[in-house]
């Protein structure tokens, strides 16, 4: 894509991770839940883009979620 020097897959899954954060900031599906809902296919793939995208685990980034909820 022109727009951002990025392939049109690599622009595709970072929509889709933005899409799981959102879902992990509201908390309310479990991290397989949100794997599927936003179809990636393995579990630990997701987790490894889902890292190298946000530089935490899907899990940390819960956690991180809850204890900033708990604060506010």
């Amino acid at each position: 894509m022109a727009l951002t020097d990025l392939s049109s897959l690599d622009f595709i899954r970072i929509i889709r991770l933005k899409h799981a954060a959102e879902l992990l900031q509201e908390g309310e599906l479990r991290i397989n839940e949100i794997c599927d809902r936003v179809e990636f296919q393995s579990p630990s793939y997701f987790a490894k883009v889902f890292q190298k995208q946000f530089k935490v685990t899907p899990m940390e980034f819960a956690q991180q979620n809850k204890q900033r909820m708990a604060y506010s």
